[in-house]
């Protein structure tokens, strides 16, 4: 199940000034779910208004409804085989959003499943996060108890020109479970069916 407050620290944090968003990738899809192209950029590159305007993006995925619209799914270690959904996320994770070929793989994935006759988007967003160390009176210390890295997704529909609205469906990976990386979990938010992927061989 997941804790509310483990969703809300990382969002307090996801503000241009205090980000612990390092890169963000995406792709745009046409109306039938073809790519109809891609970025990849370092998060600081962008101007204080981008990453304002992606931050939010990233933050409805958390602040969706825990345990209703965001669930916790445990990964079963059978599903941890090669050519698996969770072998691609593994490799996207530790390469920071800079393999391009993982990050088209995963974009066609999910584009054979958004909704169709919309144009939609897929963004990517890789985090560091030292988390802090907590006092037992549950105040914040200094120094980091450990260091969190992660990926979030959201998934929607354009509402302009290569303007994103709010996500229909989303992940973060690994799920953040008692303040600490739970490799064997993942949060899944989805309004759209597409997470089927999460069964599928590559």
């Amino acid at each position: 199940m997941i804790q509310r407050e483990n969703m809300l620290e990382l969002t307090r944090r996801m503000i241009p000034a205090r980000s612990h968003i390092d890169r963000i990738a995406g792709a745009y899809y046409d109306a039938e779910g073809y790519i109809d192209g891609t970025f990849n950029t370092h998060f600081l590159k962008l101007s204080t208004a981008e990453k304002t305007k992606n931050l939010e993006l990233a933050k409805a995925v958390l602040q969706a409804e825990t345990n209703k619209q965001l669930k916790d799914y445990r990964i079963p270690e059978t599903a941890r085989k090669p050519g698996s959904i969770w072998q691609l996320l593994d490799g996207i994770k530790e390469s920071g959003l800079q393999n391009d070929a993982f990050l088209d793989l995963l974009y066609e994935m999910i584009g054979e499943r958004v909704a169709p006759g919309k144009e939609s988007y897929c963004f990517l967003f890789h985090g560091i996060y030292d988390v802090p160390v907590k006092g037992t009176d549950k105040q914040w210390q200094e120094g980091s108890e450990e260091v969190y890295k992660y990926l979030l997704c959201a998934v929607g529909s354009l509402e302009g020109e290569y303007e994103p609205g709010l996500p229909e469906a989303g992940f973060l990976y690994p799920a953040f479970r008692q303040r600490s990386t739970a490799c064997e979990y993942i949060n899944l938010h989805e309004k759209i069916k597409i997470w089927d992927i999460c069964g599928k061989k590559l």
